[in-house]
């Protein structure tokens, strides 16, 4: 707890003073891809030109197996046009709705593609699952390094921490720029409400105290969805929101709304959801930072679907 709270002063002192000083507040491109539902973003100091990508996507069409680069292909254009250089492709987490494009960019831009060090759990779950065998390692070592909460970095000028924000998968984390904080898929719009915490690992009652501790960041702090599906009554994708928002207005755990409030509403709401359409291949690539799996001997690559193991 001690560590924890540490944690997030230090935090809530970065974008303090992001707040008091313009030139520490990073520039923030989104990149919306509908078919998916899923937000990048490219996050650069415009001083140094030094940037990040965070949750890019791989376009997959399920029904062929077949992979292109349209969505990735927009961020090197935006990176290149604004002589950017890339230092880190972060995932917030091992995502379940679509696939990483971190290693097709790391190719072309450079980076090191970094990811919470929970995602052993994910891939000793999953990996189990889908039956990967002794040749996949589960060590988190597919990806270039691993961030413990509290973990600093910087990009230019701009200083960054990672806040572990588990509940929705064990790995989740968030990254706190400047005076912004990329969420992942721990919080949704206002409107919209909070990530489901029914997948292995995920765990309500985490979820909560992992929003709390995002939400008594300071009001003004800039808080930037990884995802948005239109709430009911509104018309238009949106992503950007403030933790002040989120506190007088989200729908599943504003102020005042207790935990055992908020973990009975979600596992009863999750118990009604499906399973995300890509979970499947998704997982199986985002496990591996990304990559296929080896080709078997005919030199194809596969990616498999467990039946009734679910």
């Amino acid at each position: 707890m001690e560590h924890a709270d540490t944690v997030l002063q230090a935090a809530a002192g970065q974008v303090a003073r992001a707040q008091a000083d313009p030139s520490l507040r990073p520039e923030i491109k989104a990149f919306f891809d509908e078919a998916t539902f899923t937000v990048s973003y490219v996050v650069h100091d415009a001083a140094s030109s030094e940037a990040v990508i965070i949750d890019s996507v791989l376009d997959y069409d399920a029904p062929s197996g077949r992979t292109s680069t349209h969505s990735a292909d927009s961020i090197i254009d935006y990176v290149k046009s604004n002589n950017l250089k890339v230092v880190l492709l972060i995932e917030t987490h091992a995502h379940a709705d679509h696939l990483s494009a971190a290693p097709y960019l790391q190719g072309i831009l450079g980076g090191q593609i970094v990811i919470g060090r929970h995602i052993t759990t994910v891939q000793e779950v999953f990996g189990n699952l889908f039956n990967a065998g002794s040749a996949f390692v589960r060590d988190g070592s597919q990806f270039d390094a691993l961030f413990e909460d509290g973990h600093t970095f910087r990009i230019g000028a701009l200083e960054g921490i990672a806040l572990h924000v588990p509940g929705h998968t064990p790995a989740d984390m968030a990254f706190v720029i400047g005076d912004a904080v990329f969420a992942g898929d721990t919080i949704f719009m206002p409107d919209y409400g909070t990530a489901r915490a029914d997948f292995p690992g995920g765990d309500a009652r985490h979820l909560f105290q992992s929003i709390r501790r995002l939400l008594s960041l300071p009001e003004e702090t800039r808080l930037f969805m990884c995802h948005d599906y239109k709430a009911p009554g509104r018309d238009h994708f949106a992503w950007e929101t403030t933790v002040g928002e989120q506190c007088r207005a989200n729908v599943h755990v504003h102020d005042g709304i207790s935990e055992d409030e908020f973990v009975a509403m979600r596992t009863t709401r999750d118990k009604t959801l499906g399973m995300p359409t890509l979970i499947m291949p998704s997982v199986q690539v985002n496990m591996r930072a990304g990559h296929m799996p080896e080709p078997e001997d005919n030199g194809v690559r596969y990616l498999k679907i467990p039946v009734n193991a679910v």
